[in-house]
């Protein structure tokens, strides 16, 4: 009996230890063959400051402290709020001269202005024609007027010299008399020469000022029963007349406009003019 359980013993502890065997044979099979997994490299962070384009710490904070806005920023917001607002007054003012120089044109006809014949100083015969392709500035007066008209011949030729020294040869300074029986054209020549070489007297038959006086809206009044020889006065109105290098009437200067004022205003026509100006 003894004998039988031996053997029995014998196999009974082979087959305990054979899967034992097998099991720690598989997992080591297992252990060999499961996939490397590969390890994470982390990389070492760069400070904020450098991965934000500062070369120092010292300059972040610097640029922080700055505000979002930099002096050169702020110069150039002011300059161009400056040039915007230069611009747009500029064009107001354009456009404020432009609303005044149409209201003035009829339709058809001129309201202020017209064509004429007269002669001039030297006695030559000129037109309304002869004042085209240039700004003309024409008064109404008298050479015997003994106060207002030789005030505003001065300051008319002031003005003038203000823009021809600006557009040499663009304006024509024009003195009309209102007064053709006393104002011959030799009267005219040596009366004019004491305010400026270069004005230009007109003169003519009393219809023919008359007619002009009525094309420009120029009042004017001689007494009546004149004797020869006798002294009298003119009434007339005190207004330049602007004229554009197309014969129409631009604007009328009175004795509220000082020399500069009135040659700011003609230069500033003269600047919105889109056509050539004569200076010949």
């Amino acid at each position: 009996m003894s004998h039988a359980i031996a053997p029995m013993r014998t196999f009974t502890s082979v087959l305990s230890r054979t899967p034992a065997r097998q099991c720690q044979r598989f997992i080591s099979t297992a252990r060999t063959t499961r996939p490397t997994v590969p390890r994470l490299q982390i990389q070492p962070q760069q400070p904020l400051a450098q991965r934000r384009g500062y070369k120092t710490v010292e300059e972040a904070k610097s640029k922080y402290r700055s505000g979002p806005f930099s002096w050169k920023a702020g110069v150039l917001f002011v300059l161009t709020g400056a040039g915007l607002l230069w611009y747009f007054e500029h064009e107001k003012q354009r456009m404020q001269r432009k609303r005044i120089a149409d209201a003035t044109k009829g339709v058809g006809r001129p309201k202020v202005g017209g064509a004429f014949e007269l002669i001039d100083q030297d006695g030559n015969p000129m037109t309304d024609k002869d004042l085209k392709g240039r700004y003309s500035l024409v008064y109404f007066g008298f050479s015997h007027c003994p106060d207002i008209c030789p005030e505003e011949l001065d300051k008319m030729a002031a003005m003038f010299e203000k823009v021809e020294a600006e557009r040499p040869g663009a304006l024509k300074p024009v003195f009309v008399t209102c007064d053709p029986a006393r104002d011959t054209p030799k009267v005219l020549k040596e009366y004019l020469a004491e305010f400026h070489p270069k004005f230009i007297g007109l003169t003519g038959t009393y219809d023919q000022i008359k007619a002009m006086c009525k094309a420009y809206r120029v009042y004017f009044s001689t007494p009546s029963k004149v004797e020869p020889g006798q002294d009298y006065l003119v009434d007339h109105s005190i207004y330049f007349y602007l004229m554009d290098p197309e014969g129409d009437f631009v604007e009328a200067l009175g004795r509220q406009h000082s020399p500069d004022q009135a040659a700011k205003v003609i230069l500033d026509h003269m600047k919105d003019w889109r056509g050539k100006l004569r200076t010949d």
